[in-house]
């Protein structure tokens, strides 16, 4: 097998020591690089990378030496372990590792606040007479070396680590610049005479390397709370899944077992209140079952034997028993978690711009930094040009740091995705999601997407008949059948049963194809069916049944005829009938500039009434099942961004044809395999939420990276000493390591206002 048709594997790893948007490029870098490597995809705001390699090529052992060699590490799991078991593992490591930077930062606020009163006192004239300079030197010396050695230690073996490795990040810049500070304070107190004796003043900055150490670590408590505010939604989704189910075992013993130990086939029994465990099909029993965690719907679904029942959801009234048919990975739980990981995890058109930023900045902003101290040496007065010189070379490397840039896109879609699961709507990726906000034309497939896909009854004419008596007799025969009319028809007359009275038994029943059925129900010959059963039975119908029919048949409703000892005596109209929340759904779409197109294989004469009853102006009839993707090329033809909408197999072409794909109510596999957005729940409101979702994202985004861009664009000058001459106060490191840290913070507070999305209308 050659490398190119060689299967792939992906893993995914969780990568620790990743500081800014630079060290998720040159972990990026080095996995690219690695033999074996199809692709890899490193997000900084989830630590995580994403590889496809060879496996004859490549083993995760290479992938974590290839993570090494770039100087970072690869958080170590079990093998066995289950996704809810590794991410409950990344949160107590996380969780560690957030008490141990607090404990850093309260080390390093409490001296900085010491070392920087008391380097306020030279700024006084009057009291630095009464005081030793240089004794107060050495006391700010002593106070500063903990903040240096234990606070700030970290940044300094990641820039030596990056240095090894021909690397540079926001660890670099802070080292680089606190380190040349507390050097050049180092020096002036050990050797003053040193500058002296060259008309240099001996200033120390022992406040500017622990304040600026101080604001990091406070930027980085902050953005740390609130990245795990961006995976809450991941958190909430595995936190629903029940903890242990009552299983059945042989001899009809009914035991709780932890739910790792729940396997395939085995029976579990749900009473009202409790969790089910996980998916399933009811065997006996019935219940109605809260599924608003997967689905995004607030109404109980009714269950009884046969259905399908799902881990996680919630059964509300009566007791019920299932077998088990899917644990673990398998489950719909599991796949939502992971399709949402895996969103999380990827990577938007719109986020390159910054990747390629991020990828180049350090190393420039070192070079501009280096040369904003030759021109400040040379320019400035001999007295303060070292002064001015160093601090205009520390500011510069910590206003620059391009942490908010690596933030602004994958902070905004880590909370998107897991909003979006929460109402139901499951994105594949980020090129999904920007792809839905440049959406300007829907193409809804008709059956199961506008309608219910499935027949139901409309109407029933039964002039000067006993109308519950009829449908008794209607109900016996369509009973015995299979047809998927006959099936629509039973259950309206068991709902026109108030009394559920026992059914009436028919003998003699006969299908006959394409035209009906027949049978003897109470001693009466009973027909159910079209006009062609009645001509082969010798039945005529009155001619205002006729009518009536005629006026059915030009809504495009199926009519059939009922006929009693050989008189026909009423008639049902049957349709697919529209959903309830289509026409206010597809009415919010045009709302929003949006033109909806419908498409069916229906004739032209259904298709206009369908079309008419949403408001849709425009709609392709007659579509064969294999032209449906010959019609989303047509759209697209006309400039067109188009969004399919479809559930069944027959739209997976038109579906991954289209510029984004969405399968609607959970859909079939193909049909989520071919969709870019999976609506779990069976109405088109989860279009609107999706697109609604999806721009209010970009929006986010944007802002983000406006933000981002203007701050280093703006910064940089500022720190390099451009309105010196105006406002000197400005050239000072600890405002642009404040700056820094708010910057990141008001990236990451910006995306998280996305937690409060919610659909209007």
């Amino acid at each position: 097998m050659s490398p190119a048709t060689e299967a792939t594997e992906t893993a995914t790893l969780d990568i620790e020591g990743m500081s800014c948007a630079a060290c998720a490029s040159a972990v990026e870098k080095s996995l690219s690089r690695a033999p074996g490597v199809a692709s890899a995809l490193v997000n900084f705001a989830t630590e995580k990378a994403t590889v496809q390699y060879r496996a004859g090529q490549a083993s995760p052992a290479t992938l974590k030496a290839a993570v090494e060699n770039a100087g970072y590490g690869v958080a170590e799991h079990a093998p066995s372990i289950s996704a809810a078991e590794r991410g409950a593992a990344l949160d107590q490591q996380k969780a560690l590792a957030y008490q141990k930077l607090k404990r850093r930062f309260g080390v390093a606020v409490g001296l900085a606040v010491i070392v920087m009163a008391l380097s306020m006192l030279m700024l006084w004239p009057a009291l630095m007479q009464r005081v030793n300079t240089q004794w107060l030197n050495y006391g700010l010396l002593l106070l500063t070396l903990p903040v240096l050695l234990y606070s700030g230690r970290e940044f300094y073996v990641s820039a030596w680590n990056g240095f090894q490795h021909r690397a540079a990040n926001m660890d670099t810049l802070v080292a680089v610049g606190t380190g040349a500070a507390f050097l050049y304070s180092l020096a002036a107190t050990l050797v003053p005479g040193f500058f002296t004796s060259r008309g240099i003043r001996p200033d120390v900055y022992y406040d500017t390397t622990a304040t600026i150490i101080a604001l990091i670590l406070l930027g980085k408590v902050l953005e740390l709370r609130a990245k795990t505010q961006t995976s809450a939604a991941m958190k909430s989704l595995l936190g629903l899944q029940a903890k242990t189910a009552r299983v059945v075992r042989p001899g009809g013993q009914e035991v709780d077992v932890p739910l790792e130990q729940v396997q395939l086939h085995d029976l579990v029994v749900v009473r009202p209140g409790e969790k089910v465990a996980t998916d399933g099909v009811i065997t006996d029993g019935q219940s109605a079952l809260n599924e608003s965690m997967l689905t995004g719907e607030s109404l109980p679904v009714e269950k009884q034997a046969g259905d399908p029942v799902f881990g996680a959801t919630l059964n509300t009234t009566g007791a019920f028993r299932f077998k088990v048919t899917k644990v673990g990975a398998d489950t719909l739980l599991a796949q939502i978690v992971q399709l949402v990981e895996d969103a999380q995890g990827s990577r938007a058109p719109i986020q390159r711009l910054a990747d390629k930023v991020s990828a180049v900045f350090v190393p420039t902003v070192v070079v501009i930094a280096i040369l904003t101290f030759v021109l400040w040496f040379d320019l400035a007065p001999v007295a303060t040009r070292l002064p001015l010189a160093l601090v205009s070379f520390v500011a510069v490397l910590i206003i620059a740091c391009p942490c908010a840039l690596g933030l602004a896109t994958p902070t905004a879609i880590m909370v998107s995705t897991g909003k979006g699961a929460e109402n139901g709507v499951l994105i594949r990726n980020a090129e999904a999601l920007e792809k839905a906000y440049q959406v300007t034309t829907v193409l809804l497939d008709k059956t199961g997407t506008i309608t219910r896909g499935e027949p139901a009854v409309t109407d029933f004419v039964a002039p000067g008949q006993d109308a519950g008596q009829l449908w008794q007799l209607v109900a016996a025969v369509e009973r015995q059948s299979e047809h998927p009319l006959a099936a629509a028809v039973v259950r309206y007359a068991d709902a026109q049963r108030p009394d559920r009275a026992a059914p009436l038994a028919a003998t003699g029943f006969r299908a006959i194809a394409g035209k009906g059925a027949a049978a003897t129900v109470a001693g009466q010959a009973v027909l159910v069916g079209n006009t062609r059963l009645l001509a082969d039975e010798g039945v005529a119908p009155a001619p205002a049944l006729a009518a009536r029919a005629a006026q059915l048949l030009a809504q495009a409703k199926t009519v059939l005829y009922v006929a009693v000892a050989g008189q026909a005596v009423g008639l049902i109209g049957v349709a697919d009938t529209v959903r309830d929340t289509s026409a206010a759904a597809i009415q919010r779409l045009q709302a929003q500039g949006i033109e909806v197109v419908m498409m069916t294989g229906d004739n032209p004469q259904t298709a206009a009434q369908v079309a008419g009853q949403v408001g849709i102006t425009r709609y392709f009839a007659e579509v064969l099942p294999g032209g449906k993707a010959a019609k989303v090329k047509e759209l697209q033809a006309e400039g067109k961004v188009v969004a399919m909408v479809g559930d069944g197999i027959n739209d997976a072409p038109a579906l991954a044809q289209a510029d984004l794909g969405l399968a609607i109510g959970a859909g079939t596999d193909v049909a989520m395999e071919a969709a870019g957005i999976t609506l779990m729940h069976s109405d088109l409101s989860g279009v609107v939420t999706a697109i609604e979702l999806s721009r209010q994202t970009m929006r986010t985004i944007k802002q983000n990276l406006f933000f981002a861009f203007v701050y280093n664009a703006s910064g940089i000058p500022i720190a390099a000493g451009l309105l010196y001459p105006f406002f000197g106060w400005l050239l000072s490191p600890m405002l642009a390591a404040a700056a820094m840290a708010l910057s990141s913070v008001s990236v990451l507070t910006n995306s998280l206002r996305l937690r409060g999305f919610s659909v209007k209308g």
